[in-house]
């Protein structure tokens, strides 16, 4: 017994005496190595994130600049499922509380059990769009090879419920937000321990509180510094300025090589979109070395980060403000004052004005109305998709409307310069127009008063907007001539501009009939099709900006700019030019001078002496311009344009202002009223706006 006690002690002691030796070789001998291991630096890079570029307006006012904001980011932790899932509802549930919706891109609706495919830009069907979604989703995943662009959306709804593990025990509504985070946080990289996503950005100081006050319900979701986008003139110039958003899958593939990441926020729509190249910074960074301990013991690289291109725009603020303020003011009255009565302009509810510097195609001022606040479009964007009145909608570069008589200038010139009809000729308008034995439109003036305008020139036929005139104009030079001279002033033609969003419009035509037909029975071309064109009815829808440069053109004699926004970009680091844009000649008309005075002159007496002239009585300005009015169904009030260039003698500026459902053309001219106050610093006493609600077409 007393041997085996000895054998053990003399067995530890040898292991005992083995463990110091050991020690003190690797003390005494190894130790500055094994000191240099346990202090070995670890390396931690901090992404510095680079502020965006700001943008002004030609005169240097800032438009948009940036502020310190907040955002949520979530880090994966090692916790469970459920754990995670309970932890990001909670999250969502208080930034709901303080208004902020979480907007995922999972495409499925489960309100109506159906699929979110599909936008308001027309880029692309539904249909396409899910078929193109399918195959993506396949090829990204070998996991969702399963996937079946024949799933109905409950199906999918369904399959991701089971592909992220979500329990039984959580509502579909619940299961839908945890999918949709889940969703969108693979798109932007993964939902991993090494990657934050970023739930939300720019949340209040509500939102931080709670999520700080109660940080043991939070592991993993942290509060972080970020630069957010201020809009400093509020919803001024909304369309125009554009929005922000999450990096989509396809954009972070274009970009990353430019050092984009996962989170990044990017321009959209409007200029921060078409800017960006310009108005997104280089990141910095802030590396340093860590020891065991997880203190910083070195710095070893700081890299600042260059702040984005300031970008100078050709806007006017103190204009567009005016523009916004009045046709806002002007849309209000109408409906107000048509109320309660049938096709007179009680459903005025949407407008847009654009404003163009004749000698260079350069946009003072796009107005779309309704419009939105881009600060919070983000929380607001559930209410303003499914506003009825699509405030999110550009209709001064989205929306195509008849343009009635606005076009009557531009069937003037078309005919006279095709040598159809004579410059000096005097056409008699009759009332009736018969040349056709099966359709015989009327002249507005023998359906309003049933009288005639008598003997016309082409300045009186515009003063007048004399339909029989131009009917007559118009089946002598056919549509061929119209549609030619039509597409050299740009109508139905893109006019240049920078934003993606642009459309193009139409210009009525046989072969546009062909397409979309009046009739399923009857698609062909009648003389009546051609003189209902010469007068601006028929198919031929065209944008406002296209309206305001077809009016520009006429003004400075038949140059056609293309129509730019962005004046200059301008370095962030020395202020030093990155880029300044030259005014580019989209077309040169050759018209003669006698034809262009006497369009011009029409639209001069227009305003003195005809349709406008109510609005513009004892104006100090000579202005040249046209009303129109277009019908555009048999319930509802007639659309109101007015557009304008001025002053008479040496044009500036072009106007062209359309009021949905503004009853007549007249209306419309208030607002290029306030304009023209604004820009030539005019003041008047007690002018009131003039309001007409009878339908004369003019």
């Amino acid at each position: 017994m007393k041997s085996r006690f000895l054998i053990i002690r003399c067995i530890v002691g040898i292991a005992l005496a083995a463990l110091i030796i050991r020690t003190g070789y690797l003390q005494i001998f190894r130790g500055s190595r094994y000191l240099a291991i346990s202090n070995k630096r670890v390396a931690n890079s901090v992404v510095v994130k680079a502020p965006r570029g700001e943008i002004y307006d030609r005169n240097g006012k800032p438009m948009v600049s940036n502020r310190i904001g907040y955002a949520l980011q979530f880090l994966k932790t090692d916790k469970t499922n459920d754990e995670i899932y309970e932890m990001l509802l909670k999250c969502l549930d208080i930034l709901a509380e303080s208004g902020y919706i979480y907007q995922d891109s999972f495409p499925v609706d489960i309100a109506s059990w159906d699929y979110r495919f599909g936008d308001d830009n027309g880029s692309g069907s539904a249909e396409d769009e899910r078929t193109s979604w399918f195959k993506e989703r396949k090829n990204g995943d070998k996991k969702l090879i399963d996937l079946n662009d024949n799933m109905s959306a409950r199906e999918l709804f369904d399959f991701y419920k089971r592909y992220y593990k979500i329990s039984d025990d959580y509502s579909e509504y619940d299961v839908r937000r945890i999918i949709g985070l889940r969703y969108d946080a693979e798109l932007a990289g993964g939902f991993s321990t090494k990657t934050p996503f970023t739930i939300a950005s720019d949340v209040d100081i509500n939102v931080v509180t709670k999520i700080k006050e109660r940080g043991n319900e939070f592991d993993g979701i942290s509060v972080v510094n970020e630069y957010v986008r201020n809009y400093n003139m509020g919803t001024l110039a909304a369309h125009v300025l554009g929005r922000m958003g999450k990096i989509s899958p396809d954009e972070y593939e274009r970009l990353k090589d430019k050092g984009y990441g996962y989170n990044e926020y990017v321009g959209k729509q409007g200029v921060e979109g078409i800017a960006e190249e310009y108005l997104h910074g280089t990141d910095g960074s802030t590396s340093s070395e860590q020891n065991i301990n997880g203190n910083n013991v070195k710095l070893i690289q700081d890299v600042e980060p260059i702040p984005g291109n300031f970008v100078v725009l050709t806007i006017d603020s103190d204009l567009q403000s005016v523009a916004e303020e009045s046709l806002s003011r002007n849309i209000e009255t109408i409906s107000r004052n048509g109320k309660n009565q049938e096709k007179k302009g009680g459903d005025a509810n949407a407008g847009a004005v654009v404003v163009i510097d004749i000698k260079n195609g350069d946009l003072l001022t796009m107005a779309s109305y309704p419009t939105y606040d881009p600060s919070t479009f983000n929380r607001d964007y559930a209410e303003l998709n499914e506003d009825k009145d699509k405030p999110m909608f550009n209709r001064a570069l989205g929306g195509t409307y008849t343009p009635g008589s606005t076009f009557k200038p531009l069937s003037a010139i078309a005919a006279i310069e095709s040598g159809n009809v004579g410059i000096n000729e005097i056409i008699e308008c009759k009332g009736i127009y018969a040349f056709y034995k099966s359709y015989q439109p009327r002249c507005w003036i023998w359906t309003e008063q049933h009288r005639t305008h008598g003997k016309l020139n082409v300045s009186g036929a515009i003063e007048n907007s004399c339909n029989y005139f131009f009917y007559e104009a118009g089946r002598r030079m056919g549509i061929e001539t119209l549609d030619e001279y039509a597409k050299k002033f740009g109508l139905g033609e893109l006019t240049g501009l920078e934003f993606g969003e642009e459309v193009r419009g139409n210009v009525a035509s046989p072969a546009l009939k062909e397409k979309i037909g009046q009739t399923k029975e009857d698609k062909t071309w009648y003389g009546g099709d051609t003189i209902q064109a010469a007068i601006g009815q028929s198919d031929s829808t065209f944008t406002p900006i296209q309206l305001a440069n077809y009016i520009a053109t006429i003004a400075n004699g038949g140059t056609r700019y293309k129509t730019n926004i962005i004046k200059s970009v301008r370095s962030s680091v020395d202020g030093s030019t990155v880029m300044n844009r030259e005014p580019q000649v989209a077309e040169r008309i050759n018209m003669s001078a006698e034809t262009v005075e006497a369009v011009k002159n029409g639209m001069r007496k227009v305003v003195e002496e005809g349709s406008a002239s109510q609005i513009f009585e004892n104006y100090p300005l000579s202005i040249g311009g046209k009303t129109g009015t277009a019908q555009v169904g048999t319930k509802v009030s007639n659309n109101a344009l007015f557009v304008a260039f001025a002053p008479f003698e040496n044009p500036e500026i072009a106007v062209c202002v359309v009021i949905e459902h503004g009853v007549r053309g007249a209306n419309a001219a208030n607002v290029a009223r306030d304009i023209f106050d604004e820009y030539f610093n005019i003041n008047h006493v007690n002018v009131e706006d003039n309001y007409t609600i009878g339908t004369v077409l003019q």
